[in-house]
């Protein structure tokens, strides 16, 4: 048993030092964060407010940016019943939507056209609205009203002009024929509420979606099947959001923690987390490198996460006087955008 032992302790040195010679000679976590650089290069104090958007009288609930074609464009939804469309490097309000009811929860940019958005809350609907009407031409009509779910709308993501995924507080998710205004799929695989949806950069026919279960699952578009669950959160999961490459996803939890999972080898391979926080996360994004991640916190602040170096706590940017619900790369990214239940929303660069 002995000789086996000794055997077994061999063949693990000549693979370590198999390793070890492909790395260059060097420790594979000390070349990572040698790349990463420690600390990282973002300089917080360079990240400023730039634009303050002013013009809602309630609880900012969501925003999300246009497509490349206009990316100074965003949409934002409030519990004052107004869903807005402005300019983000302006401010300028471009469009005021009346929402038949204020209880909105998500609202979503068509990021191909930049034409359409929508929105949805507790009235269980998804509410499909024409953003290329001038400010003075406002119809408080929705172009289309999409009902199949049985509990509250909590995200929705246009996969197209034709197709938009929705999330619910039903456990499912959605795929839907725009213009039919009919369900194409159904995701049925959550034990609880559904919270967010994000879809693939990489793979139009991925998404992945993060429940109230503590888990994500990663969905194959066209056949409703799942690719996998992801599991490492210990509470409801609030918002996803994919890596700019599309390889891997982040979460935010009301575990206070973030995390960092891989679609390739289905494990978890960051978690952004500090005893000082003891709050739950609402949203998180990544820069367009990849290199930060940004999140929203139930104590008014925000979070900068260094995703690849070892002093992953960056910055925390307090600048809201109230709870940070949503977070938004510009398509470009450019900049950064936060909205708050204090009902103002700022553009960070």
């Amino acid at each position: 048993m002995t000789d086996d032992h000794a055997k077994m302790d061999g063949l693990r040195k000549e693979i370590e030092d198999a390793k070890t010679a492909l790395l260059g000679g060097g420790d594979e976590s000390a070349l990572l964060f040698d790349t990463a650089g420690s600390p990282g290069p973002c300089n917080a104090n360079a990240i400023k407010v730039r634009r303050t958007l002013k013009g809602h009288f309630g609880k900012v609930y969501a925003m999300h940016w246009a497509g490349s074609s206009d990316p100074h464009k965003l949409v934002t939804a409030s519990q004052d019943g107004k869903l807005i469309v402005w300019n983000g490097n302006t401010t300028n309000k471009q469009q005021a939507i009346p929402l038949r009811s204020s209880w909105v929860m998500t609202c979503a940019f068509e990021t191909g056209g930049n034409t359409l958005v929508a929105c949805g809350g507790l009235d269980n609907l998804c509410s499909i609205y024409n953003a290329g009407m001038d400010a003075d031409n406002n119809s408080a009509k929705a172009e289309k009203e999409l009902a199949h779910h049985d509990g509250y709308l909590s995200c929705c993501r246009f996969v197209s002009e034709s197709e938009i995924i929705t999330s619910s507080g039903d456990s499912t998710c959605i795929l839907w024929d725009v213009n039919t205004q009919q369900p194409k799929t159904h995701y049925q695989k959550h034990t609880s509420d559904v919270m967010s949806i994000a879809l693939s950069p990489d793979n139009p026919n991925i998404f992945v979606s993060g429940s109230c279960d503590a888990t994500c699952i990663a969905w194959d578009m066209r056949t409703s099947s799942v690719i996998n669950v992801f599991r490492g959160h210990e509470s409801d999961i609030n918002s996803v959001s994919f890596f700019p490459d599309g390889k891997c996803f982040g979460t935010g939890s009301d575990d206070s923690s973030c995390k960092l999972f891989d679609t390739r080898c289905f494990n978890m391979c960051a978690s952004m987390e500090a005893d000082k926080i003891l709050c739950g996360v609402t949203s998180v994004t990544f820069t367009k490198s990849g290199r930060f991640m940004f999140a929203g916190y139930d104590d008014y602040t925000m979070g900068i996460w260094d995703t690849l170096g070892q002093n992953r706590d960056v910055a925390r940017m307090s600048h809201h006087e109230n709870r940070v619900s949503c977070i938004g790369t510009e398509s470009t990214g450019r900049a950064v955008c936060s909205g708050s239940w204090d009902t103002i929303l700022k553009c960070w660069a």
